[in-house]
């Protein structure tokens, strides 16, 4: 089982998984299927690394990721969601930046879409940085 699709159990069911003193943790795990649980013993590592990938990553980084796992439906987040219905302008760049990688080779969503990112997809990220950043700003 791929990492992001173990993950993807995880989140929609509700529980939560993060790094703890350099451990796994997962709150509300009697919510995930039994069966997601035995897959993702052997991956663990693999899991582990992925989490701590995340820690050090910028804001804008974070940002995206955010924003995959809402288009996915994995983690729900309200205010990124208002933000881009509202502002179609972004949802198109967010569309140019998802095909950017398609394009580099980005063709299944249980693969860290980090590995195809490149200058020209830098550029539409911190874009829509920039725009959710303002948004965020103006609706306080």
């Amino acid at each position: 089982m791929q990492v992001l699709m173990f993950l993807s159990i995880i989140w929609k069911s509700g529980a939560t998984i993060y790094l703890k003193e350099n451990d796994v943790h997962i709150d509300h795990g009697d919510n995930i299927p039994a069966d997601a649980i035995k897959a993702g013993e052997s991956i663990f590592e693999d899991i582990k690394k992925w989490l701590k990938s995340w820690e050090e990553a910028s804001g804008i980084d974070k940002h995206m990721r955010m924003m995959i796992h809402q288009a996915c439906g994995w983690q729900h987040n309200p205010k990124l969601n208002e933000w881009i219905c509202e502002d179609v302008d972004s949802l198109m760049l967010f569309m140019e930046w998802q095909e950017t990688l398609a394009k580099n080779g980005w063709n299944d969503i249980y693969t860290d879409y980090r590995q195809f990112e490149n200058e020209a997809s830098n550029v539409m990220k911190k874009k829509l940085y920039d725009s959710a950043v303002l948004y965020a700003n103006q609706n306080k």
